[in-house]
């Protein structure tokens, strides 16, 4: 596990980031947790006194990384934006989200549906989970599966499907 002193920091405009608050995590440091990583990784560890895990580490380049900082967290350390925190960190290689009962029940219908899901990348089910899981009402939550099996039955990502039906901006 290593140990480092890390200022909370909050992006200004920067795209879909805008307001985010975070600890930035060098290059040198994010290659003692894993080595040669440059894409998003789960970790565990504490910030000051407050245990984390299944935290993204997420690439921000030149290989370094930032935690992003929810607020309810925020809130528990007692810190926001230009205070300094102990940050305790290690690989979370435990890390990971079950497929919701009723999810895997409607990709199993075809096998192919499921297969595709188990191909992507763990970070792309985690969203797609996160995503079915935040649906506050049993139809959103209903149209989110209808649109997540057609997402798979087209083999799309999850950034794909998102946009899918939105407006294009012309260029």
């Amino acid at each position: 596990m290593i140990t480092l002193k890390a200022e909370i920091e909050c992006y200004g405009e920067m795209g879909e980031k805008t307001g985010w608050s975070y600890v930035f995590i060098p290059q040198a440091i994010a290659h003692q947790i894993k080595a040669d990583c440059r894409k998003s990784f789960r970790v565990k560890g504490k910030i000051d006194q407050v245990a984390i895990s299944g935290m993204a580490m997420v690439p921000i380049g030149e290989g370094d990384f930032i935690i992003a900082l929810k607020a309810s967290l925020r809130k528990e350390l007692r810190k926001e934006a230009g205070a300094v925190v102990e940050v305790q960190l290690e690989e979370d290689k435990d890390f990971k989200i079950e497929i919701p009962e009723d999810l895997e029940l409607c990709l199993s219908d075809e096998a192919q549906l499921l297969e595709n899901f188990l191909k992507l990348p763990m970070s792309h089910r985690n969203w797609y989970i996160n995503w079915l899981n935040s649906a506050k009402t049993e139809p959103t939550r209903t149209k989110r599966i209808l649109k997540i099996i057609n997402a798979m039955d087209k083999r799309w990502d999850f950034g794909t499907m998102m946009r899918d039906g939105k407006p294009r901006e012309e260029g």
